[in-house]
């Protein structure tokens, strides 16, 4: 399922405020910045800063 890019492109990070990307793979939305993933759980992201879950090494690679 794709998430709605109009949705997305208002949608910031909560705590730095910078643009998020999404990842379908994993159904998150991933700020680069805070190097974090929002969860999206039946189709709303979680966008609590308590709920983000950090990135591993590898997945920050991955997005550069």
């Amino acid at each position: 399922m794709a998430f709605d890019k109009k949705l997305l492109e208002i949608l910031a990070c909560p705590i730095c405020k910078s643009s998020l990307q999404y990842d379908n793979e994993n159904s998150e939305l991933i700020c680069k910045a805070d190097r974090i993933a929002f969860a999206i759980k039946d189709d709303i992201p979680v966008m609590l800063e308590g709920e983000a879950r950090q990135l591993t090494l590898e997945e920050i690679e991955q997005l550069k």
